[in-house]
């Protein structure tokens, strides 16, 4: 059994921790055998020269993708599209979620050339709809904000036609500051995950808050009334479905417009065990309940991630039914 109260260390700046060593403060309850997974959970694997094209690109202009750095199940569908997530202002995040595959510790310096290498790389690739997130960066007074809208303006420069879709970190402490540079140079649509339902929060999402993750949302959709606000969920931690239904509830009255409802999958036998794989059904039935609170994009399956075909999203198609 491993020790209740590990031992903290001092990190290096550039270090990063996976696994193990990511997650040790975190008390999780991991001691069975792992779930065996359900014949509805499958990743297409395409025989297509583009996923070492997409990764080429990436590493030519030092650029991160969040499919290769949260192990999402979905990057050889994406990557063999010719698209990806773009992850900015590193590889390194300051939070220690226990669902995330992201390496935590103490981030580089932001790279000034980032946003023009992002802006080059989303022309080349011949994007029209793109989606720039980030890991947490606690370490930088406005949470990064300033160097979103930097990767915004510089697309824009060099594609005006492409939408943006930014899916931002939480930016507690700084949300004030945050809006209102995300609202002089705003995206074209707003992302914040919320990502689990609030009784979760304390042994998943330790370094965040429910009630703050709502309050970002609500604030940007208030000052930006014309944008759409999106939010996404991942079930199968142990959640309850009255909680999730709660939590879809509570997105609703925040203003949330679009929403995302996918499986957890375990990126390690470190992370947060997988209580259960959520049946196709169960999915479509919140589908069906939030299409009857109001929001106007609902994506609900079980390989559903929230940048999961974000341009079809954008178009209001449930792409939890592209998997059936």
């Amino acid at each position: 059994m491993s020790n209740p109260h590990p031992s903290r260390r001092k990190v290096a700046v550039g270090e990063k921790l996976r696994g193990e060593s990511k997650v040790r403060t975190i008390p999780l309850v991991n001691e069975d055998a792992p779930l065996r997974k359900p014949k509805w959970i499958r990743v297409r694997v395409p025989s297509s020269g583009n996923i070492q094209k997409v990764k080429s690109m990436l590493r030519q202009q030092k650029l991160h993708s969040v499919c290769e750095e949260a192990a999402c199940p979905n990057l050889p569908e994406c990557f063999s599209h010719g698209t990806a997530t773009f992850m900015i202002m590193g590889d390194i995040c300051t939070r220690r979620c226990a669902f995330c595959d992201v390496a935590f510790g103490r981030p580089n310096p932001l790279d000034p050339d980032e946003p023009a290498n992002l802006a080059e790389t989303v022309e080349n690739m011949g994007l029209n709809y793109v989606v720039i997130t980030s890991v947490d960066r606690d370490d930088l007074k406005d949470g990064g904000a300033q160097h979103f809208v930097d990767c915004i303006t510089a697309i824009r420069q060099r594609t005006p036609k492409v939408t943006i879709e930014i899916l931002t970190p939480d930016f507690r402490g700084c949300l004030d500051d945050a809006v209102n540079k995300l609202t002089d140079t705003a995206p074209d649509v707003f992302n914040h995950n919320i990502e689990t339902v609030p009784e979760l929060y304390k042994s998943v999402r330790p370094g965040a808050r429910y009630e703050h993750s709502l309050l970002l949302l609500k604030t940007f959709k208030e000052r930006n009334p014309h944008l759409p606000t999106k939010s996404g969920i991942m079930v199968g931690l142990g959640e309850t479905k009255e909680q999730v239904e709660n939590t879809l509830r509570d997105l609703r009255a925040h203003l949330v417009d679009r929403v995302t409802i996918g499986q957890y999958l375990q990126p390690s036998p470190h992370h947060a065990p997988v209580a259960r794989y959520v049946h196709p059904d169960e999915f479509d039935a919140y589908a069906s309940l939030a299409r009857e609170l109001g929001f106007s994009s609902v994506a609900s399956g079980p390989m559903v991630r929230s940048s999961y075909h974000a341009d079809l999203q954008n178009q209001g198609i449930n792409v939890g039914t592209i998997e059936k």
